[in-house]
């Protein structure tokens, strides 16, 4: 018995297949934490996905940017969630500032090197304490 034979085929909300979303803009979350936007134009069982005018979305902090990547083509062994996302809709709060593509890649630097700063600190505060 078909679990969603009750559903009629106007219940996209319903659907497990990515075929509602077809040249809708998406948000597609991957298992290395990247958030890549764009069209989904194509999609098979495997959840291999093709994104058209795909954009990578980096933030840090308070800072944000959308590195173009044209059309891309996601293995979906990789997928973590997939979201559709408004045409024309703000997807940011307002306090976030759109900056270029060299100061998102300096803020992450700065931001990875106070993280591996905090955690050389943590491990000498650990070897430091003796119980």
């Amino acid at each position: 018995m078909n679990p969603m034979s009750w559903a009629t085929p106007d219940d996209e909300l319903l659907s497990t297949s990515l075929a509602t979303y077809l040249d809708k803009k998406l948000l597609v979350l991957l298992r290395d934490g990247r958030k890549l936007l764009g069209l989904l134009r194509s999609f098979d069982q495997f959840a291999n996905v093709v994104l058209e005018g795909a954009c990578e979305r980096v933030i840090v902090g308070d800072l944000y940017c959308d590195v173009p990547l044209g059309l891309y083509v996601i293995r979906g062994e990789n997928v973590v969630l997939i979201g559709e996302l408004e045409l024309g809709k703000e997807e940011l709060p307002p306090h976030m500032a759109c900056v270029s593509e060299a100061e998102i890649r300096k803020a992450q630097r700065a931001d990875r090197e106070s993280s591996d700063l905090k955690g050389t600190m943590r491990k000498r505060m650990e070897f430091l304490d003796f119980d």
